[in-house]
């Protein structure tokens, strides 16, 4: 269905890199980017432009704009999001969507990786000693940085910075004219190794999925829509909130499957049981 076809990855933040290579490998197909592709005017994440969709439709909108743009019926996007991890307290998470569509067979195929494997942050710094301070904790300068004068002020931004001395000379120039500067990652993919890796494991995903066909029609994309909990306690037998099954399902037929004790975990551990350990 894929081999020897074209898929034109939508990016300009040169995640091809770590795109290309799985896709090539596992689909058989040829990837490639279109340099006339901004994806920069669906947001920013320094702010300038504003993200007004969720994140799987403005990879869906990605997508389209680059198969409008380049006449190629086969895309994939990815669309990351930063912040506070949904469970994780006090741990910052990538969640990162990546898309697939294939226009010629009506195929869309989505996948997500949660990770906390990032160095996302920001602060406010006065100092030099401030400053270099965060560059430890955001491991400058394998990773990039973003200076400006205040968080949300849009009027001057400095992105892409991995040269200390050049991290130095923006800095002294904001604490001049404004007393203070704000620090932030850079979050885009060509400047964040961190995040490339996550972007590679959400590929692998994909590639996996795109590999899973229904039993039922044949149609790709055969993947876990739902999660089940009611792993009973290993001591009082009372379902607990873990997981008990995966619910798979086909976006084309309709075909269902659960999959019970996905983990090949049976019981679970009176400790994570509400009954045993209220």
């Amino acid at each position: 269905m894929f081999a020897e076809r074209k898929l034109i990855i939508a990016t300009k933040h040169q995640k091809e890199q770590v795109i290309a290579p799985i896709l090539e490998k596992e689909l058989g197909v040829t990837c490639f980017t279109d340099p006339a592709l901004d994806t920069d005017i669906l947001g920013t994440f320094t702010g300038e432009v504003a993200r007004y969709d969720d994140p799987v439709t403005t990879a869906r909108k990605k997508c389209y704009r680059a198969m409008e743009i380049s006449g190629c019926d086969m895309a994939v996007a990815s669309e990351g999001s930063f912040g506070p991890h949904p469970t994780l307290f006090f741990a910052a998470a990538d969640d990162e969507i990546l898309l697939f569509i294939d226009q010629k067979n009506h195929l869309e195929i989505i996948v997500r990786e949660l990770s906390v494997d990032t160095n996302f942050q920001g602060s406010e710094v006065k100092t030099e000693e401030e400053l270099l301070e965060f560059t430890q904790r955001s491991q400058f300068p394998e990773h990039g940085l973003i200076l400006r004068k205040a968080p949300n002020d849009y009027t001057e931004i400095h992105k892409g910075i991995t040269n200390k001395k050049t991290l130095l000379h923006i800095f002294h120039n904001l604490i001049s004219a404004c007393g203070t500067a704000y620090v932030e990652t850079d979050m885009r993919a060509m400047f964040n190794p961190s995040r490339m890796k996550v972007i590679e494991q959400a590929t692998q995903k994909l590639a996996a999925k795109i590999k899973s066909c229904c039993p039922q029609c044949q149609t790709p994309g055969f993947g876990v829509t739902d999660v089940l909990p009611g792993l009973p306690c290993s001591l009082c037998r009372t379902p607990t909130r873990s997981t008990l099954s995966y619910v798979y399902t086909c976006a084309h037929c309709r075909y269902t499957h659960e999959e019970k004790f996905p983990h090949h975990k049976f019981t679970e551990d009176p400790m994570y049981c509400d009954i045993c350990n209220p």
